[in-house]
């Protein structure tokens, strides 16, 4: 047995999403307001500025959705993404420090005045509250997926038992006394119906043993492949739980094929 079976492993909630949401939100809105004033101060027309901080801080937002989309892909497309995602976070952070010190120099006032260094810095916390939100977030979203489907074991199916039920004898037919009296004229029914079909009976050595598959091998992996991408390195247990959750079954050597194959996959990335 797994030493950690028993351990119960913590989940994020709604709570936790909700708290994700409100710091990205905040750190979005303050964002925006830094932005905004820069899209006046390039000359934008005043009518548009809004749209300054959406184009920048929007990559951000929606890197989330593309990120868990392509969670799956190639390494060159998760690539992509992320140079997007990492390009507008820092436009953000370089936007939002450029307009506080700036505003820093001509501002002059009795009270307190920081430093053009502190205000850049603390300028920069807003972005960054946006993009260590969305982060969390892509965290939190692969942590929970493979809870998603809790594996169900189902009973196996048993087949009836030869001692249960009794079978009755049919009566025998009329093929079955022309086969029993040769002075009927009529060829036996046995050799009949093997010149009817010859194909009928299935060779020996090509009769599969067991149950037909419920799955082919690229549904198998399909299926499995987000455990793969969720754990490092996952057990055959874990695998098949998987599989059964998804309500398929899967023998010993398919699944060896199972593993082989979508290890390959994760070693050649």
């Amino acid at each position: 047995m797994h030493p950690n079976a028993h351990v119960p492993v913590p989940r994020a909630t709604a709570w936790d999403r909700a708290v994700i949401t409100v710091l990205g939100g905040a750190g979005c809105a303050l964002s925006y307001d830094a932005l905004q004033q820069m899209a006046v101060a390039i000359h934008v027309r005043p009518a548009l500025t809004y749209l300054f901080p959406a184009v920048i801080d929007g990559f951000i937002a929606y890197g989330i959705r593309a990120l868990l989309v392509l969670r799956t892909a190639p390494f060159r497309a998760r690539l992509y993404i992320w140079t997007l995602f990492t390009t507008a976070t820092a436009a953000s952070i370089w936007a939002n420090a450029l307009h506080a010190i700036r505003l820093n120099q001509q501002t002059h006032t009795t009270g307190l005045h920081l430093g053009d260094t502190t205000v850049g810095i603390l300028s920069t916390l807003a972005p960054l509250a946006l993009a260590g939100a969305v982060h969390l977030h892509i965290l939190i979203t692969r942590h929970d997926a493979p809870a998603a489907q809790v594996p169900v074991h189902r009973p196996t199916e048993t087949p009836p038992s030869s001692d249960s039920a009794p079978e009755t004898e049919e009566p025998p037919t009329q093929d079955a006394e022309a086969e029993a009296d040769p002075s009927s004229g009529q060829p036996p029914v046995e050799h009949a119906r093997a010149e009817e079909q010859p194909s009928a009976i299935p060779d020996e050595s090509v009769r599969r043993i067991g149950r037909p598959p419920s799955a082919e091998l690229d549904e198998l992996l399909a299926l499995a492949r987000p455990v793969f991408v969720a754990h490092e390195n996952p057990t055959r247990a874990v695998v098949r739980d998987h599989v059964h959750a998804a309500g398929h079954t899967i023998a010993e050597d398919r699944l060896t094929q199972v593993m082989t194959a979508l290890r390959r996959e994760q070693h050649g990335r």
